[in-house]
């Protein structure tokens, strides 16, 4: 604990004392998805985009790069308009190479959330006890029943996040009423996929694949890595192609896979009071504060100053990084090993690796 506390302190430092000189942007520029190139959903073509096409700032590249190989990067990509202008892999990292999202793979659930509530299957104003039955947790029933699923959405379930994975009662207590508390919690994010699992009476697993994964073309499976939270593998591409979903406001190639503007407005601007920074399971920049996962501080400023106001993200462990800036019509993915703090989520290198992309990026 003490480990990620000094990790947090890192991250207040370089969200105060960086250049706040970030990518000038629209925060609330709406793309529209017929302006967007869209790979095929079988194939591994891939319409590129060159730098200087763009009038980027190529003198700057080898900056960018020389920071990414030296943060341990295993693969970087950028997209333009759903168009790669950036692929780049390090080490024996190949375009084949699958790797895990770790909480970046928050995101993955959160859409298909969504896609279930879109299909009537569930209602996130519903208490959670209704997919789940009752004594999911140690609370009292009535106590319990506070619980809906959008609280588990949003990280305010109130349950102590002590035992940060564990998804079983025992472990599930209490410590405030539902909603009242923001703290970044494995537990009861994992048991959304029950909750999608129990609602659609099929295998989490098979209704992911069905409903998003192979709708739009991506790789990947997904893995429990602690014996209860199950993290999505893939390649980079597989994250570009997810990313571009969400870019397109939940469109592939006209065809509309999450179409339900309030739940993706939702999902994408401040989903709760306690901390401004987060959506349903993605994080956001441009806010006046955050809070940050393993701490009940709250931090003045944005979360990545040197990022575009727009941006949200999906952001994990080591470092595994998911960019969408509408304005710019960006998606940016970085895979690899931790180039920073070890932390579970936002960390330092988020606004250093953000300093090298404004100098790159018109």
């Amino acid at each position: 604990m003490k480990t990620r506390f000094v990790g947090f302190i890192v991250l207040l430092f370089f969200s105060v004392s960086c250049s706040t000189d970030s990518i000038d942007t629209a925060s609330d520029e709406t793309l529209d998805p017929s302006n967007l190139y869209f790979p095929p959903s079988q194939s591994n073509e891939w319409d590129t985009l060159t730098p200087e096409a763009l009038e980027w700032n190529t003198e700057n590249e080898q900056a960018l790069h020389d920071l990414l190989e030296e943060k341990e990067t295993l693969a970087f990509m950028i997209l333009k308009d759903g168009k790669i202008v950036v692929e780049w892999y390090f080490g024996e990292h190949t375009q084949n190479t699958s790797w895990y999202w770790a909480s970046a793979g928050k995101t993955l659930t959160a859409f298909t959330v969504g896609i279930a509530q879109q299909e009537g299957l569930l209602n996130i104003g519903d208490t959670s006890s209704d997919y789940l039955g009752s004594g999911w947790t140690s609370l009292s029933s009535d106590k319990e029943n506070l619980i809906t699923v959008r609280h588990q959405l949003t990280m305010t379930s109130g349950m102590s996040d002590l035992q940060f994975d564990c998804v079983t009662p025992e472990c599930l207590l209490y410590v405030a009423d539902a909603g009242s508390r923001w703290a970044y919690h494995n537990g009861p994010y994992t048991l959304l996929q029950s909750v999608v699992a129990n609602a659609s009476d099929m295998e989490w697993f098979d209704y992911f694949n069905q409903k998003l994964r192979d709708k739009i073309g991506m790789d990947g499976f997904w893995f429990s890595t602690s014996g209860t939270n199950n993290v999505y593998f893939s390649t980079a591409r597989a994250m570009a192609r997810f990313g571009l979903l969400n870019l397109a406001n939940g469109e592939w190639n006209g065809e509309k896979i999450l179409d339900d503007p309030v739940y993706l407005d939702a999902m994408k601007n401040t989903s709760q009071d306690l901390n401004k920074a987060y959506g349903y399971l993605w994080w956001l920049n441009g806010k006046s504060s955050y809070r940050a996962p393993a701490s009940q501080l709250q931090f003045n400023g944005e979360l990545i100053p040197n990022a575009p106001s727009d941006m949200y993200a999906g952001l994990g462990k080591n470092d595994q990084k998911l960019y969408i800036v509408p304005s710019k019509g960006l998606v940016i993915v970085r895979l690899g090993e931790d180039a920073s703090e070890s932390l579970l989520g936002p960390s330092s290198f988020d606004n250093l690796l953000w300093e090298r992309l404004a100098n790159y990026i018109n």
